[in-house]
């Protein structure tokens, strides 16, 4: 259930069509489902406006489609699954109509919404190896309802990429800096920009990167202002965050 199904469920009581206590038995529905492995949680749609994500790293396929089908059974249209391997979205392809994107490990069941965000949302790579982890933000941002631009491969090797989009980065409602290695490319953004900045911080490296605590800690320390960090890896935090700010609002 989500703020939707709320509202027709008070627009029902106050044109007479539904009795109140009616209404309070469809509200009482457990907010959520014990699967015994999981307890898929229907109400977070209307806590927090986006409905609960599946993390599929250490789930097993089976437990994956049972809590598909527990979204899919409270009125879920849409579900994201991240961190899913390939032998695993085989599996979950054989009962749902799964769209899996390999590269960022993500699985899609339902279809992308129309964007309704306030602007355009950002997603640029340091290098090619990072895109990985871009694919990660920029799906669970467009799945969110977002318009999503690519800036892949545009790291501080080689400026001229990226200044080369400094009308983009100007226009932008949020931006996702994805880098690896020293982790330079959300200062420069977070120089260029009049927006919110999301770093991401990746693993690409060699050894002194430290499996991109480097670039962590390069990215905590920018010296840029607008720029906040997201844990290594984490392209889907980042992309999730970015949905957020690009569809508040704004009040008078």
């Amino acid at each position: 259930m989500d703020k939707d199904n709320i509202a027709e469920i008070l627009r029902q009581v106050e044109n007479g069509c539904l009795s109140a206590e009616n209404a309070i038995l469809k509200l009482k529905l457990e907010p959520f489902e014990d699967l015994g492995y999981a307890k898929v949680d229907h109400h977070r749609a209307i806590r927090q406006g986006i409905s609960e994500v599946i993390y599929g790293a250490g789930k097993t396929p089976e437990q994956i489609c049972g809590i598909i089908s527990s979204m899919q059974s409270s009125g879920q249209e849409r579900i994201l699954i991240t961190r899913l391997d390939g032998n695993a979205a085989e599996f979950i392809s054989k009962t749902f109509a799964l769209d899996y994107r390999r590269d960022a490990k993500v699985g899609i069941v339902g279809s992308m919404p129309i964007p309704n965000g306030n602007g355009k949302i950002i997603i640029a790579t340091g290098g090619t190896s990072d895109i990985p982890v871009a694919e990660e933000a920029a799906l669970t941002a467009e799945v969110l309802g977002n318009e999503v631009f690519r800036l892949y491969d545009v790291g501080v090797s080689g400026v001229h990429r990226l200044l080369s989009f400094a009308k983009e980065i100007m226009d932008a409602n949020v931006i996702v800096a994805v880098a690896g290695m020293e982790g330079a490319l959300a200062s420069v953004i977070g120089g260029l920009a009049d927006c919110p900045v999301i770093a991401v911080p990746t693993s690409v490296g060699y050894g002194a990167s430290f499996g991109g605590v480097a670039a962590l800690l390069s990215m905590l320390n920018s010296c840029a202002s607008g720029v906040s960090v997201v844990n290594i890896d984490n392209g889907f935090g980042a992309g999730y965050l970015a949905s957020m700010i690009n569809h508040m609002r704004t009040t008078k």
